[in-house]
């Protein structure tokens, strides 16, 4: 195959389906893709000029949706179905490339970071304005702790969020139901050529999710008329795992600083939405979200901010409480709550378990590099280590005496002078939100 392209795609109002046809091509073949997003519809009929601002978002999210397809053969060449500004061009490049560089790491595709799509010549009209600033908030909820404090903190501003998912599994409906809020959901299908194509052999990797997701967040927003969507991306996102050939590789790119940035300039380029998106704990780390998240105790019995547990097969299991996100997490609540409290949100305590050793010395920057997940900084695993060797309840764990026994006196010193409570970074959070965020930390 040597382009990937994107022949069409269509939306059905009296069903909210949205289909979206792709075509991996080549000298003598052609592979067709046809993805299905299902939005969730207002009970009212949709009005012309709101079709007409969705209909810039879902062609933003066309492109971008696309990723989990062109990764089954990564060619060289991208072309684009259609005309688009600057500001969108350089979210579309940048997710097919930054937001691929895991992929591309992992499979030995350097051609992938370089990738430059075709754009069609031509003028793109400019977007009607739509000034959504003072609506409702559409609030992503994905079941973890972060999601749980943004949630929270627009709740007691009285900004009355509304939970948002895609493809809500149990956890997300027990924290929704939680909450006491209606939520919304969407429904994203990928076809199912693409798995025989894995089974079959086809390239494989880590996707930049968290683009497509929010696009179908704000294609939401849009079309039941409410305001920003609002994500729970932390500071820490931003920073790479590793550097591969002179690129940054970053699994959590899409949730990242510069990702929020580019969707947000394309969304206003060519959907003229004034504020369509943007993370209210950006200017957080892990470790403080942590702090806040246990001052919140109505989501104990329901929260879970682990990957693999929603393919357990037990649905009452929260935590598989053996892998990178639940190593941290465990860790980074850990100073900040009863330790009873903690192994009843875990279901076990894994700092009692000396066979996390290992994952948690990679946490820690003492063994390999920080792992391909979803986890905050060695900076703030080492101060969450220093404030649990303070603890009565932790400083005899196995873990916490293996482990400070392990580490240098550098990382001490560095733990002492950190400043992982000390809101900073770029952010893109309007005023009044973050107003809301102030008054929860």
């Amino acid at each position: 195959m040597d382009a990937f392209t994107f022949p069409s795609y269509s939306i059905d109002f009296a069903t909210g389906e949205v289909l979206f046809d792709y075509a991996l091509t080549g000298p003598d073949c052609e592979q067709r893709f046809t993805e299905v997003i299902t939005l969730p519809l207002p009970a009212e009929p949709v009005p012309d000029a709101t079709a007409a601002t969705l209909a810039r978002v879902l062609e933003l999210l066309h492109v971008v949706a696309g990723v989990s397809y062109y990764k089954a053969a990564a060619p060289s060449r991208l072309v684009l179905p259609a005309p688009l500004g600057a500001a969108a061009v350089e979210l579309v490049t940048a997710v097919y490339t930054k937001g691929l560089a895991e992929y591309a790491y992992r499979n030995e595709l350097p051609h992938v970071l370089e990738l430059r799509p075709e754009v069609p010549s031509g003028t793109v009209d400019p977007a009607a304005p739509v000034d959504n600033s003072d609506r409702r908030p559409l609030s992503a909820v994905g079941g973890g702790k972060d999601s749980i404090v943004t949630l929270e903190a627009l709740r007691r501003a009285g900004l009355d969020p509304v939970p948002f998912s895609v493809n809500p599994n149990h956890v997300i409906v027990s924290v929704n139901e939680a909450s006491d809020l209606v939520p919304l959901a969407a429904r994203r299908r990928l076809d199912p050529v693409l798995f025989e194509l894995n089974a079959a052999g086809a390239r494989n990797g880590h996707i930049p999710v968290t683009a497509i997701n929010s696009l179908i967040a704000v294609a939401t927003a849009v079309l039941h008329g409410l305001g920003p969507v609002v994500m729970s991306n932390e500071r820490s996102a931003s920073d790479p795992n590793l550097i591969w050939n002179g690129h940054e590789i970053n699994h959590q790119w899409s949730k990242g600083v510069e990702a929020e940035g580019l969707l947000r300039a394309a969304l206003a380029e060519h959907a003229g939405l004034t504020e369509p998106y943007f993370s209210l704990l950006r200017s957080l780390s892990e470790l403080h979200i942590a702090r806040l998240f246990a001052e919140i105790d109505r989501y104990d019995a329901v929260v879970t901010s682990c990957n693999a547990a929603f393919k357990l097969r037990d649905a009452s299991e929260r935590w598989c409480r053996d892998c990178p996100k639940c190593r941290f997490v465990f860790l980074a609540m850990a100073p900040f709550m009863p330790r009873a409290r903690l192994t009843g949100i875990f279901g076990g305590d894994l700092l009692a378990d000396e066979s996390q050793i290992p994952g948690y010395r990679e946490l820690l920057g003492i063994d390999g590099h920080k792992p391909f997940e979803c986890v905050g900084e060695v900076e703030e695993s080492v101060v969450a280590l220093s404030l649990l060797a303070q603890q009565e309840q932790w400083r005899d764990a196995p873990v916490v005496r293996a482990l400070v026994a392990a580490l240098p006196d550098t990382a001490w010193q560095a733990a002492a002078t950190s400043d992982v409570f000390t809101p900073g970074g770029d952010n893109h959070v309007p005023a009044p939100y973050a107003k809301a965020l102030t008054a929860l930390t």
